[in-house]
């Protein structure tokens, strides 16, 4: 009775919510288009010509507002363990990023290109129990850290979302081993009541 309450009130709030309402009369596949564009629009991540790396893509929407402002002359592959309806000008991957020969595609799919800015808005399903959840939210963090770590070129940026809580402080550290900056981001399109929080790690040090 209670799970069907929770149910009925997260459809209540989905259908009223206004970055719902918005990203369907503008044509975004998902409300998620507005985290990053209010991200990019101050911080001017996202340029013509770049070579752009979307991972937890699907549906798409952070594709979608990426593809644009690199184009045209910008590449990017996006990678989800779900389907992703294609998208003009982004070469998408379907597989799980934990797994090796996912990765050796991703890989294959860049052609050697350097990385000029890696996004990702992965989270694993959860399975309600907090510390199990954690330990996956971080773990998909700490890879996309290491994929950073060998594919972003120097002066590179990495977009990752996160959870606070286990793992998280000994996460910023290791981050700062890699980048100059960091900051920590909420985008108004975030909901209150979501745990989710954004790091942006900005100019890759030189390996």
């Amino acid at each position: 009775m209670k799970k069907n309450k929770a149910s009925k009130a997260w459809i209540h709030e989905h259908i009223n919510d206004a970055y719902v309402q918005r990203a369907r009369v503008e044509g975004w596949r998902s409300r998620a288009a507005f985290k990053l564009t209010e991200i990019d629009d101050k911080f001017h991540l996202l340029r013509r010509g770049m070579t752009v790396v979307d991972l937890g893509s699907t549906p798409g929407s952070w594709s979608q507002v990426a593809s644009k402002r690199i184009q045209p002359d910008g590449f990017l592959a996006a990678l989800d363990i779900l389907e992703m309806e294609p998208l003009h000008n982004v070469v998408f991957i379907q597989g799980d990023f934990r797994e090796d020969d996912v990765l050796r595609r991703l890989e294959t799919a860049l052609e050697g290109r350097q990385v000029d800015l890696v996004l990702s808005d992965m989270a694993p399903n959860m399975s309600g129990i907090a510390l199990a959840d954690q330990a996956q939210v971080m773990h998909l963090a700490e890879l996309t850290l290491e994929f950073s770590r060998h594919h972003l070129k120097s002066g590179g940026n990495l977009l990752v979302k996160v959870f606070q809580g286990f793992g998280f402080m000994e996460f910023r550290e290791n981050i700062m081993t890699i980048f100059e900056t960091m900051q920590v981001l909420k985008p108004a399109a975030s909901r209150n009541r979501s745990a989710e929080i954004y790091l942006l790690a900005r100019r890759k040090r030189r390996n």
